[in-house]
């Protein structure tokens, strides 16, 4: 492995090992210190409470709700920075604001709290973005995303009366990441363009001009 291999996989693990190290240590301050940071969450329509989009998706409930999102959130923003690494700073951020947003005009009066509408924020735009852009390569990572969670979908809408999941905020989540997978569709990797170079043209005219000189000799040889 060169060294440019190295510098690119730090680069990729950084942040979401550094974002994920700090939602555990939130998780074990709060238990620690026997307290309950649910008002760091977002309560749809109440003003005071939009500030806190930067906020939710660091708290979380108990620690199956922190492994439900912490491990898929590793997987998807790690992909994001491998593959994606010219945008992957700004769809990170977009998607955090445009998450909290969306979620806080939807949502139905009560707290929300979690990382699971960026985790699906991040799945939404791995998955779109590699069909937007027809580049091979990224288009076996939409169907990796779709074979690991795929069974998000069924997580977008409301299962129950009082479902206590938040489905707006997975729904939240998978437009943001559509959108964004559109919106940024020119920029970062790009299917490569075929390139012509002037031999290869010269090679082509060369087998054109040859094909063209055996059809009229094979004309001739058949007229008599």
């Amino acid at each position: 492995m060169d060294n440019i291999e190295k510098k690119k996989i730090y680069y990729t693990l950084f942040f979401p090992v550094l974002i994920c190290l700090f939602i555990v240590l939130v998780f074990l301050f709060e238990r620690g210190m026997g307290w309950d940071f649910y008002k760091a969450g977002i309560f749809p329509h109440d003003l005071k409470t939009l500030p806190n989009i930067f906020t939710m998706p660091f708290i979380h409930a108990d620690l199956s709700h922190l492994l439900n999102n912490i491990i898929p959130f590793f997987v998807l923003s790690s992909c994001l920075y491998y593959f994606y690494s010219q945008i992957a700073n700004k769809i990170l951020l977009l998607s955090l604001i445009l998450t909290g947003i969306i979620l806080w005009v939807i949502g139905r009066d009560n707290w929300h709290i979690g990382a699971s509408g960026l985790v699906y924020s991040l799945s939404f735009f791995l998955f779109f973005s590699g069909l937007f852009r027809k580049h091979i390569p990224l288009i076996a990572i939409s169907f990796i995303v779709v074979f690991l969670y795929g069974n998000n979908v069924w997580h977008l809408f409301p299962w129950g009366k009082m479902d206590p999941v938040s489905w707006e905020g997975h729904l939240a989540g998978g437009i943001t990441g559509l959108l964004l997978a559109f919106i940024y569709r020119k920029q970062g990797p790009q299917k490569p363009e075929k390139i012509w170079d002037d031999e290869d043209v010269d090679d082509m005219e060369d087998a054109e001009i040859q094909d063209d000189y055996r059809g009229e000799k094979d004309d001739t040889l058949s007229e008599n």
